[in-house]
């Protein structure tokens, strides 16, 4: 067997047993759509199956930066791909798509076929949750760009919505209630803050057990896989009550949900409204950071923020409640003065 690409560091025996490997989870991603399977030179899905009138197509594509460093700390490597899926299709569930397909990328030192399985279990997890099929990807060994022990971990999620469903802010109004969805923690924004304060200002360790995290270990804590969204969104947009969705990724507060407001408008947030998670507390005080400053580069608890009709607020609680989800009126829709996109209230 020719072996000049494996003296140049690059295993081709390895990659093929990757792709023998990740074939059981793949086949869990299997939904209405999807056509052939791995190993061709495409993923094929056959849209015109699902019965959309006007359909438009939403793509998102996103990482999970140095969370990955995380998990090579604590040697866990099988919900990183969790937070990929969710940092591509909580984008794209945030203009009221539903997820059709996913497709990784995977840059890799050295071709590990146990670990990286690992990985895509991880993703295949996360498509189940988000009712994404998996229908391809990709997994480049680039020995000298990355260290053996070293890989990236990338995604690329399409949707689809009827152009007339489309949530896209524009009816957001001034009075208009805030709705802000509980987050599992840190999600995948933020990890170069986190492994500053945590581990070189404050000297712990992924295996620091700390009384305000309840006895969990902060890699425990930290790897915490990102919450999917998509399902919790779905029977608010079927009764129509959706105006807008902000998703609080790496910005925080500050800058997502501008996003989503018209220009003249701004959103007032009332600190105190909802449980933010001990980890944010542990953060900001490791890494002697200003509290509103927080506010600007993490979730504080929040993953998503939603804008509805005041009228219509308790009835948006009511039918997270009836599907087994949190949520929490956090504030509301004012007019703009002066530059300012979003303000607080002082916490009680």
């Amino acid at each position: 067997m020719p072996t000049a690409y494996e003296n140049a560091g690059v295993s081709v025996e390895a990659g093929y047993e990757v792709v023998k490997r990740i074939k059981s989870h793949v086949a869990r991603t299997n939904r209405p759509g999807v056509m052939g399977g791995i190993g061709g030179f495409g993923g094929l899905f056959d849209f015109a199956s699902l019965g959309y009138k006007e359909p438009v197509l939403i793509s998102g594509t996103d990482g999970v930066g140095t969370k990955l460093m995380i998990a090579k700390m604590v040697g866990k490597h099988d919900t990183i791909g969790v937070d990929c899926v969710a940092m591509c299709v909580n984008d794209i569930a945030a203009c009221g798509a539903q997820p059709l397909f996913f497709l990784d990328y995977i840059a890799c030192g050295k071709n590990d076929p146990a670990l990286l399985e690992k990985v895509v279990s991880g993703v295949a997890d996360g498509c189940v949750q988000s009712d994404a099929a998996l229908v391809g990807g990709e997994t480049a060994e680039m020995p000298g760009m990355y260290d053996p022990d070293e890989y990236d971990l990338a995604g690329f999620a399409v949707g689809a919505v009827e152009k007339s469903k489309i949530v896209d802010g524009s009816g957001i109004a001034e009075g208009d209630a805030l709705i802000g969805l509980p987050s599992t923690g840190v999600h995948s924004n933020g990890f170069s803050l986190v492994r500053k304060a945590l581990f070189e200002q404050a000297g712990y360790t992924v295996d620091t057990k700390l009384d305000e995290l309840d006895g969990k270990s902060l890699g425990e804590v930290l790897l915490e896989p990102t919450k999917i969204y998509v399902k919790t969104l779905r029977p608010l947009f079927e009764a129509g009550v959706v105006k807008g969705v902000a998703h609080i990724t790496g910005g925080g507060f500050i800058e997502n949900i501008p996003r989503m407001i018209p220009q003249g408008l701004a959103a007032h947030i009332n600190l105190g409204t909802w449980p933010v998670l001990p980890i944010f507390n542990v953060i900001e005080k490791a890494g002697a950071i200003d509290h509103m400053e927080m506010y600007n580069i993490f979730n504080m608890g929040l993953g998503m923020v939603l804008a509805v009709d005041s009228a219509r607020a308790d009835e948006t609680l009511q039918i997270l409640h009836e599907h087994g989800e949190a949520g929490y009126k956090v504030g509301s829709i004012e007019r703009q003065n002066g530059d300012d996109r979003v303000t607080f209230s002082a916490q009680q």
